[in-house]
């Protein structure tokens, strides 16, 4: 063989190891933007659609907002009318914790086309979960409203340990029936953070 063909020859078969090199990098390029594709998709797929709800979700938003709302009116007037710092901060507590939740809550109901509650939705009061004591929200307040010092300490908590209990009641009721995963994840949240208030409450109420 002569050194030109030899040449040729040793040329021919590096160009062709370049191509099946190349052919080989691009299937594995072409594999792994499929893989890459197919994670993606997997992983959109498997993402529930933050739109699904049913009934339960859409009432446990609409009622948790009144009743959220309900909670941070009797907070404040307790930042206002505490007799002692702990009370009053706690009160704070509770409207910084809840005034997020209910944008988050009004948000889901925008998102999934329902209705914001309302003034009909105020007769949902008398809901489960949604009386003190057997008083309604107005009553509530306006007993509040004409206690001072460690007198309205004391209601404003006992009051508020039967708030929790309902908020308690609803997001248990909610875990049993709804069907969104954001809403279902708040329900334990709540069941969580006001158990544990409840317990700090139950501590302060024999402080006093």
């Amino acid at each position: 063989m002569t050194t030109n063909t030899r040449t040729l020859t040793v040329s021919a078969l590096a160009a062709a190891i370049a191509l099946t090199l190349a052919g080989c990098s691009t299937d594995a390029d072409d594999a792994g933007a499929d893989a890459g594709t197919t994670q993606e998709e997997t992983a959109g797929g498997s993402t529930v659609d933050p739109a699904a709800h049913n009934d339960a979700d859409t009432e446990f938003a609409q009622m948790m907002i009144i009743h959220h709302e309900g909670a941070i009116e009797m907070a404040e007037l307790a930042v206002e009318k505490a007799g002692t710092e702990e009370v009053r901060a706690l009160g704070e507590r509770i409207a910084a914790a809840q005034g997020p939740e209910i944008e988050t809550m009004s948000g889901w109901l925008e998102a999934w086309g329902e209705e914001q509650p309302d003034e009909a939705h105020m007769s949902g009061m008398g809901h489960e979960g949604m009386d003190m004591e057997g008083m309604d929200q107005e009553a509530v307040m306006a007993e509040l409203s004409g206690l001072e010092g460690v007198e309205f300490d004391r209601r404003f908590l006992e009051l508020m340990v039967d708030h929790h209990r309902g908020a308690i009641e609803m997001a248990e009721t909610h875990r049993e029936s709804g069907e969104n995963a954001d809403a279902l994840q708040l329900a334990g949240t709540i069941i969580d953070d006001q158990t544990v208030e409840i317990t700090e409450m139950a501590n302060l109420l024999s402080s006093l």
